[in-house]
C-alpha cells in the first residue's frame, strides 16, 4: 500500500508547481493580503497563524498543515526551492517525483536537504556575525526554561560547523505532530521576546530563522535517523555578494540587512 505523501510548497506569489498529487503549493500571509489569489490553498483557512508570517516565514504553511492536514508524510519545499533525487534532462524535471518520494518514504521516517557546510564557523558564530547571537541565547533561555532535556542538543549544535537549513523536510506524520508540539510553543515564547512589529522586515523573519536551527536539536535529542537528498534553488543568486557578505561578516562583522 502506498503512503500518502503531501509536500507543501510555500509560496507567496506565482510560481511553477510539479506535476504532481504530491506537492500542495500553499500561499503564505493570505491573511495579511485577501486580495491576492494565487490559485493555492491558504494558509489563513482552519486554525492558523496566517498574519504572522512576516515573522514565521514558511512555518506559517507548516502549521497549516500541522492544524488541517492529514497524511501519512507531511514535507515542506519553496517556490524557489525543492528536493531532488535524481538529475535528469532540465532542473524542474528533475524535482523529486511522487514515484521517488514513495521510494524514499517506504525506507526512511525523515529526509532532509544536505547540509550546509560552514566551515570556518560554528553555527553560533556564523548566526552572531551575520544576525544577532542574541535571539540564539533567548532560546536558549527558553530551552532551559520549557524541556531543559534539550539544552545539551542545543549546545552541541551550536558548536558544530553545518546545518540543514530552510525549514525543509519531508517527515512521517507522527514526528511531525512530535515536532510542530515542541516547536510553535518556544517560538511563540521568543516571538514575545521581541517588538516584531517595530524592527525591520528583513531583521523581524527572526523567528523562521532561528527555527531553521531548532530542527537539527530536535533530531539529535530525539537520536532520529534520516535521509539526506539534494535540493535545487531555482533563480538568481549573485554569488560574488554573497560570499563578499560572508567574509564582511566574518572579518567585520558587519550584519546582513537584505537576502543575495
Amino acid at each position: 500500500m502506498k503512503n500518502n505523501i503531501k509536500i507543501l510548497i510555500a509560496a507567496h506569489k506565482a510560481c511553477d508547481v510539479p506535476n504532481s498529487d504530491i506537492y500542495i503549493p500553499v500561499q503564505v500571509g493570505a491573511e495579511l493580503h485577501k486580495n491576492l489569489n494565487l490559485g493555492f490553498q491558504k494558509d489563513n483557512e482552519g486554525d492558523n497563524i496566517s498574519t504572522l508570517n512576516p515573522y514565521y516565514c514558511e512555518l506559517t504553511a507548516i502549521y497549516w498543515a500541522w492544524k488541517n492536514l492529514d497524511a501519512d508524510y507531511i514535507g515542506l519545499s519553496h517556490y524557489r526551492r525543492h528536493f531532488k533525487f535524481k538529475k535528469k534532462n532540465s532542473e524542474f524535471n528533475s524535482i523529486l517525483n511522487s514515484e521517488e518520494a514513495e521510494k524514499l518514504c517506504a525506507k526512511y521516517d525523515l529526509i532532509l536537504p544536505v547540509k550546509r557546510k560552514l566551515y570556518i564557523e560554528t553555527v553560533y558564530s556564523h548566526y552572531d556575525h551575520t544576525f544577532y547571537g542574541e535571539q540564539f541565547d533567548q532560546a536558549r533561555d527558553i530551552i532551559s526554561s520549557m524541556c531543559p532535556e534539550y539544552l545539551d542538543a542545543f549546545d552541541k549544535h551550536m558548536k558544530e560547523r553545518s546545518e540543514h537549513l530552510f525549514n525543509m523536510f519531508i517527515m512521517k506524520k507522527e514526528l511531525f505532530h512530535r515536532y510542530c508540539e515542541w516547536l510553535f510553543p518556544i517560538l511563540k515564547e521568543l516571538e514575545s521576546k521581541y517588538d516584531l512589529k517595530n524592527m525591520d522586515a528583513f531583521q523581524a523573519r527572526l523567528i523562521g530563522r532561528v527555527a531553521e536551527r531548532l530542527l537539527d536539536v530536535w533530531i539529535e535529542k530525539n537520536d532520529i535517523k534520516y535521509k539526506e537528498i539534494g535540493y535545487i534553488y531555482f533563480g538568481k543568486q549573485n554569488m560574488p555578494k554573497k560570499i563578499l557578505g560572508f567574509i564582511m561578516a566574518k572579518l567585520f562583522h558587519v550584519k546582513y540587512d537584505k537576502s543575495f
